[in-house]
This record gives structure tokens, C-alpha cells and sequence, in this order.
């Protein structure tokens, strides 16, 4: 009997439980090992280089636990630093950009696209110049928006709050003034949100952990997948780099299940960038 597949996913803190939610449906058979740097989140508003050292950590360290593949369950990380983690990875990688990009043109009548995330991810220009490249410059126009304040509503549970959709709508004017069809959710947070965004803008939504999953599952092949299990069952060890006071709720959130207490992970124990 085959050993059972192993994902690692990690991000800059509890966001990326959105994208192991669509893994763990689509994909229940997986034992997955999510690491969240919540001693140090967020990373949207940090340098480059600071974000590439911080990702090329989780990956060691997720390397060192023998996955089989390695989600970035991260947009400011996809968009950033993939080719760090991709270099020291040493196993098939996957990030939120292109799967997003490939999805929004597709379902985008207009090749009008928008694009929310944190500051890092719209500076970087990386859903821009993934649109691009698929698309064609003379083809797709695209209007990029950086939308800090919606990760710590998302992580408040404001999901309907009239603050909230106050928020969203200062945030999307300058998209919906440009009259995009489509919108691409370019951080983990922003799905949780997804309701509230509908409500503002009646616009298709992209969901990039989804088309991550599917791209997952395209790359593991129907062939290498045993029995099903359900969702609840799926094997996850959970690690974290601080553990906030309002993890087990949050978590829930994401998830839409309890889950155990997860493990402290200390600086000490990823394998620093100078080791490489």
C-alpha cells in the first residue's frame, strides 16, 4: 500500500486556512501540515526581501517534514518570493497567482479585471503581469486596488457589518469606475468576505485558493487518489508561530470546524535562509 500524499501549505498567518478549506473538500484523502507565521503577520506591508527570507523558512522547514508538494496559501508570498520557495522546495509548488489569472480571464466577458489584495501583492504587479501575459496586453485591461482594512475585518467576523460594507465600497470605486466585469480576490482574508463584496459589486468573484485546489488536483492526477474520506476527517497538523488569543475562533471561521490545539512552532526550529 502506497503512502498517503502529503501537502504542506503555509502563510503569513491564519489566511491561508481559507485555501486549505477547498483543499481538504476537494481532497479529503490528504494529510496536510498548515504552518501559519503568526508571530510575524502580517507580511503585506513588508519589504521583499523580508517576505522571500520569511517564506524560504516555512519551506525548509515544511521540506524537513517530507511533504510531497507545497501550497503558498499566500497571495504577498505567491507574488513576491514563489521562485524562493520553489528553489528550496524540492517538490512540485503552488502558488495563488496563475491559477487566479487563468480563471478571471476565462470567466471574464470584458477582459475588464480587478484585482484587491495587500499592498505588497498590488505593488508587486504580479496578477497584472500574469493577466498580461495570458491575456495580451492590447486584450486585458486591468485596475489593481490595495484593500488593507479588510483583513482585520475579515479576522473580527465584521463579515456583514455596515462598517464593513462601507469599507468595500470606498475600496471598489475606483474599479468599478473602470467598469470591471471581474474581480480577483488577491488575498486569503478576502473570501470570507465574498458576500459582502457581491453586495457592493455585482461583479464575478475569483477566488484564487479554489483555482489553486483545482490546479492541485490536476497535478496529482485522478489515478493517485485513494478511498475518499470526508472533509472532517482529513489528517492536519496544525502549526503556528504565536498563538493568538482568538485562534481557535478564527480558525473556525476559515475552516468551518473545530480543530485541536495547534502546535507552537519557534524561530528556532526553521532552518534559517543563511543555512541554504
Amino acid at each position: 500500500m502506497s503512502a498517503p500524499i502529503r501537502i504542506g501549505v503555509f502563510d503569513s498567518g491564519v489566511g491561508g486556512l481559507s485555501v486549505l478549506r477547498h483543499l481538504i473538500a476537494e481532497l479529503p484523502h490528504v494529510q496536510y501540515i498548515y504552518v501559519g507565521d503568526t508571530a510575524r503577520v502580517p507580511y503585506g506591508n513588508k519589504s521583499v526581501a523580508t517576505i522571500a527570507h520569511y517564506a524560504a523558512q516555512s519551506a525548509t522547514f515544511l521540506r524537513s517534514k517530507g511533504v510531497d508538494m507545497i501550497v503558498v496559501a499566500c497571495n504577498t508570498v505567491s507574488a513576491a518570493a514563489l521562485d524562493i520557495v520553489e528553489a528550496i522546495a524540492q517538490v512540485p509548488v503552488v502558488g495563488m497567482i496563475q491559477p487566479a489569472a487563468r480563471a478571471a480571464l476565462e470567466r471574464s466577458p470584458s477582459k475588464r479585471i480587478g484585482v484587491i489584495g495587500t499592498r505588497a501583492t498590488i505593488e508587486s504587479d504580479a496578477y497584472a503581469l500574469a493577466l498580461y501575459a495570458h491575456g495580451g496586453t492590447e486584450n486585458v485591461t486591468v485596475v489593481q486596488h490595495a484593500c488593507p482594512l479588510l483583513v482585520a475585518l475579515a479576522e473580527e467576523g465584521w463579515l456583514a457589518h455596515p462598517a464593513t460594507l462601507a469599507i468595500i465600497e470606498e475600496y471598489l470605486r475606483p474599479l468599478l469606475d473602470q467598469a470591471v466585469d471581474t474581480i480577483i480576490l488577491g488575498c486569503t482574508h478576502f473570501p470570507l468576505l465574498a458576500e459582502a463584496i457581491e453586495q457592493v459589486a455585482p461583479v464575478a468573484l475569483i477566488d484564487p485558493g479554489y483555482w489553486a485546489t483545482r490546479h492541485v488536483k490536476r497535478l496529482l492526477g485522478e489515478q493517485s487518489l485513494p478511498e475518499q474520506r470526508s472533509p472532517r476527517t482529513a489528517r492536519v497538523e496544525y502549526y503556528v508561530t504565536d498563538v493568538p488569543t482568538n485562534f481557535a475562533a478564527v480558525a473556525r471561521q476559515f475552516l468551518g470546524f473545530e480543530i485541536g490545539q495547534p502546535h507552537r512552532l519557534s524561530l528556532e526550529e526553521i532552518v534559517p535562509i543563511s543555512a541554504e
